[in-house]
């Protein structure tokens, strides 16, 4: 029963398992030709599955001469069975688990044949990133993108783990909702059955999960697909994976340790890395030391306020500026002058802004040289030294202009440096919470105020006063969880009350009848005995690529999209056909872009 149970699988074991233990054994394998050795009188073919490679052998002197030339005639990537006996290999490759065996092959069926790859299927490939998302189905066979997608899914087990233990339920919300302005532009779905209206896509699962939290379910997750029809940056999808989450009848505190809890577990399954602190930040003190919300806590180079030590002597350009700002680079004298006229023209790059970067050497002796002796003498340039941290062997870079530009071409600049300092080790891992985000965020282009967060999250006690007067300086209950520089997860406090959720709408624009329009079937909810709540969700695609070392989401997605959007494999988006657009009752109406 047991053989010819065997006799109809198409293999008995992977071609990862087979060990010295196995010598002598008869075994069935399926897989992948990684490559063929024609030595005339002996073939040796490498089989490759999901799980390893296996090397086959054909001999003149044990194989039968029409195998032999079937052997001969296999080419990379067909498909095939193979039965035979495993055997000691006589040169081993101590490279990989299966390296002390190889397979006599007594049967050989080819069960597909392959054409020639446009790409080499090897670690290393030769393939350029376009052809290789044209082709992903074959890419996905190259161990770094199949090891990237075994590590997502571990990653994804240990947090359902994490959070079932921790009494969250799974819960799935619907993918066709309505249109809300949460930020970003939805992508909207026609619908024949319903003429002229829309579904949209959901950027979160935010109202549903609220409604949960109303409906008692108390602890609520979700892996779950958003979607944003925004331009995309080198690392942004259309379409990205959320872990969301919910609780009711918490604080802010609850909520940080509960995911802290899971950050940490994370580190420690999927990394073996025990992370002991995740210090707490306020998002001005980011700003002020780091020039940005998300900073990388990995190395120091924090920022020092300059201007009362620079504003006081002829050198108009530090005079007319908002903000003067250093950084101390360590090590950063041992710069020869072309090496630091190269940082220059790196900060005057578009992309980041700079006007110049004025500099100062702090010389071993305790000595500075400087880029403006004309202006400033040695107790001046000491003064920059001691508000930057910068020690004799070091260099103090200066930047000046109006705060926020500065703030961010300094934090562009700061992470440049660390880069090139090899200060940024992904084996190291420096989680932080920055919380008290400013509640709303001035567009410069409208002049009006927009929620930074969401138009549901709550402002911190005390400040919904300062609405009407100084809207700019109310705090808000959020924080975002961020790891190495990267902003790996965000949620806040939400508003559960219908009159300051109305509040909270008038100042962000909304009418009456536009907030009950949009809204009014949370805010109905909320009457019904709506109890204190807040979330967060943390992108998996983003924790995944830093959790396995990467800075680039798309590694670590099936089939990702390119940074236009497109898929390039399947070709989408699409027109569709004009009878499509019929039943929809839709035109088109293409807009020249300029």
């Amino acid at each position: 029963m047991h053989l010819k149970f065997l006799e109809i699988m198409y293999r008995s074991h992977s071609c990862g398992e087979l060990r010295a233990s196995h010598i002598n054994t008869e075994v069935t394998l399926a897989g992948w030709v990684q490559k063929s050795r024609d030595k005339g009188f002996m073939v040796w073919v490498d089989l490759r599955d999901r799980y390893g490679i296996t090397q086959l052998i054909f001999d003149e002197e044990r194989t039968p001469k029409e195998m032999m030339e079937k052997a001969k005639s296999l080419g990379r990537e067909f498909v095939i069975q193979v039965t035979g006996t495993v055997i000691e290999r006589e040169s081993k490759n101590i490279n990989i688990p299966t390296g002390e065996v190889e397979v006599l092959v007594s049967k050989l069926e080819i069960l597909n044949e392959a054409k020639l790859p446009p790409f080499t299927i090897e670690d290393k490939t030769d393939g350029g990133e376009d052809i290789r998302m044209k082709y992903r189905y074959l890419d996905i066979r190259r161990n770094p993108v199949k090891d990237s997608l075994i590590f997502r899914h571990k990653v994804a087990m240990e947090v359902r783990k994490y959070l079932s233990d921790q009494e969250f339920i799974e819960v799935e919300t619907p993918y066709l909702i309505k249109s809300t302005p949460e930020g970003a532009r939805d992508f909207v779905v026609p619908s024949r059955m319903n003429e002229g209206q829309f579904y949209a896509l959901p950027q979160s699962p935010q109202t549903f999960k609220q409604l949960l939290m109303v409906g008692g379910m108390d602890k609520y997750f979700q892996i779950v697909k958003c979607f944003r029809d925004e331009d995309l940056r080198a690392d942004r999808q259309p379409e990205f994976t959320q872990i969301d989450c919910e609780m009711a009848f918490v604080e802010q505190e609850d909520i940080l340790n509960i995911f802290e809890g899971l950050t940490r577990h994370l580190l420690k399954e999927v990394n073996n890395v025990e992370v002991d602190k995740f210090p707490r930040m306020l998002y001005d003190d980011a700003m002020r030391l780091y020039g940005n919300d998300k900073p990388d806590i990995r190395f120091g180079m924090e920022f020092g306020e300059l201007n009362a030590v620079t504003q006081h002597k002829d050198f108009g350009v530090f005079n007319s500026a908002e903000l003067v700002i250093g950084i101390a680079v360590p090590g950063g004298n041992a710069y020869t002058r072309k090496e630091i006229d190269n940082i220059i023209k790196w900060v005057k790059r578009p992309q980041v802004g700079a006007l110049g970067m004025i500099y100062a050497r702090v010389n071993e002796d305790g000595s500075f040289k400087s880029s403006v002796d004309k202006f400033y003498d040695q107790e001046d340039l000491a003064k920059w030294a001691e508000i930057t941290g910068a020690k004799p062997g070091d260099l103090v870079c200066v930047l000046s202009g109006e705060t926020n530009k500065v703030r961010a071409q300094m934090s562009a600049l700061r992470m440049e440096l660390a880069e090139r300092l090899g200060l940024r080790d992904p084996k190291i891992f420096a989680p932080l919470w920055v919380i008290d985000f400013p509640l709303l965020e001035l567009d410069e282009e409208t002049g009006h105020y927009h929620a930074m967060h969401h138009p549901f999250t709550s402002p911190k006690p005390g400040q919904l006063e300062l609405l009407d007067s100084k809207p700019g300086e109310v705090k808000a209950n959020a924080y975002d969880l961020v790891l190495n520089g990267n902003e790996i997860g965000g949620g806040s406090i939400r508003i559960h009350d219908k009159q300051i959720q109305a509040t909270m709408l008038k100042h962000l624009g909304f009418s009456e009848e536009e907030a009950k329009a949009q809204f009014g079937f949370l805010m109905d909810a909320f009457e019904y005995g709506a109890p204190p709540h807040g979330g967060l969700a943390f992108g998996l695609d983003r924790l995944v690529a830093i959790l396995g070392g990467q800075e680039t989401i798309r590694d670590f997605i099936a089939f990702p999209k390119n940074n236009s959007g497109r898929d390039v494999m399947i070709d989408a988006p699409a027109f569709i056909d004009d009878e499509q657009l019929t039943e929809l009752s839709l035109k088109l109406n293409i807009q020249d872009k300029e």
